[in-house]
């Protein structure tokens, strides 16, 4: 009978999600519920997170990692090496790049420090590409998917892109259900 009942209260579910009125309503807060992910991801890019540094071979170099972070007034990446288990606050952070000086991003295989490297997960590589004399690009490996995805779609909201990652419709549609 448990299971009778589950299967009658899934399928309501189901179709009552279908209705017009839901499906009105879905489409109304979907534009707040897109800003509220904006601003985790955001979030998430003022706290900071560590990437590994890679040489120019695609060896991992020891003990060495980036710390990248934004500003809170969402204008400037600040970011430095630094060790392990150090969490650098934003003064401590050597480099700067300004987000208006921000051409676009890249991803997988078509990243410039990975385009030619086999050991180095393509998946989760992401490049900057930079309006600049000095550089024309910051480069990154993600440690994991939700780092990637996060990061990715922090940028495409701060450059004014759509944000496409999978997490992200992920969230939307977890939100909308509720």
């Amino acid at each position: 009978i448990r299971q009778i009942w589950q299967q009658e209260r899934t399928t309501r579910e189901e179709w009552e999600s279908h209705a017009r009125p839901i499906v009105e309503l879905k489409e109304q807060i979907t534009p707040e519920i897109m800003d509220l992910i904006k601003q985790q991801r955001l979030g998430l890019l003022v706290n900071g997170t560590r990437f590994t540094k890679y040489s120019t071979r695609g060896q991992r170099i020891k003990d060495k990692f980036r710390f990248v972070r934004l500003s809170p007034n969402h204008k400037v990446l600040h970011y430095g090496d630094c060790d392990e288990k150090s969490n650098p606050s934003i003064e401590e952070l050597t480099s700067k790049l300004a987000i208006s000086d921000i051409k676009g991003l890249i991803v997988g295989k078509e990243c410039p420090h990975i385009k030619d490297i086999k050991k180095i997960a393509h998946q989760l590589a992401f490049s900057i590409t930079i309006d600049s004399v000095d550089m024309t690009s910051l480069d990154f490996v993600a440690p994991d998917d939700q780092v990637f995805n996060y990061w990715t779609d922090g940028i495409n909201a701060l450059l004014g892109n759509k944000m496409v990652s999978k997490t992200c419709e992920n969230d939307l549609e977890t939100l909308l259900s509720m």
